[in-house]
């Protein structure tokens, strides 16, 4: 029977100052922290997992209540599982696809331009709009990589959303001056991909 001065009771009761102590430095550092802001938030990278981590959020929005809308460059050209969970919540989510696949799919630079330009028009709208707390433009990155739309542009608009609005950008290569301007970055970095393995993508994981 263990008695007050054994090894793993001097243990335990460190283990439990030491806890304490980083509780009471943690509350320190949270009490300091009052305010609230939109954000402009960027997850790029070569990893898997950027728009998985913003739809993320999106479905986080919708636990809260809050209105979204999720703008799809480049993807549009299969069914997905987002869209079928978000479809069941059209009060909270605007949900629109609207690309139509990567440019060596379409082979037309200026019809993938014109593609790009009614998307964005499309998040223009929604940050514009009071309605919208949060708006996701998944897959931004790669149209900016490509020249699809002005770089200057974007930020210009970035740069003048509502303070409380939350926008979320994805897609890998972020331009360095996006991610200047972002409240936040995530850069997703890939140790293993099944791809390379042969395996190809699947229901639920990728789509």
């Amino acid at each position: 029977m263990e008695t007050a001065d054994t090894p793993d009771t001097a243990n335990d009761a460190r283990h439990a100052e030491k806890m304490r102590k980083k509780q009471a430095a943690r509350d320190s550092i949270m009490a300091s922290k009052t305010r609230e802001k939109g954000l402009l938030i960027v997850h790029t990278g070569k990893g898997k997992g950027k728009t998985s981590a913003a739809l993320g959020m999106v479905v986080r929005a919708i636990g809260h209540g809050m209105k979204v809308g999720v703008v799809q460059f480049v993807k549009g050209a299969m069914a997905t599982g987002e869209k079928a969970v978000f479809d069941a919540f059209p009060d909270n989510v605007e949900f629109k696809p609207m690309g139509e696949g990567f440019t060596w799919n379409t082979q037309d630079r200026s019809r993938d331009i014109a593609t790009a330009r009614v998307a964005w028009e499309e998040v223009k709208r929604m940050i514009a709009d009071p309605a919208y707390h949060m708006v996701l433009a998944d897959e931004l990155n790669i149209v900016l990589r490509y020249d699809y739309l002005p770089l200057d542009e974007v930020l210009e608009v970035l740069a003048a959303k509502p303070e409380m609005k939350h926008v979320i950008v994805t897609g890998r290569n972020a331009p360095d001056a996006l991610m200047e301007a972002a409240d936040l970055v995530t850069e997703m970095t890939m140790i293993k991909h099944p791809f390379r393995s042969g395996v190809k993508a699947q229901a639920g994981i990728e789509f």
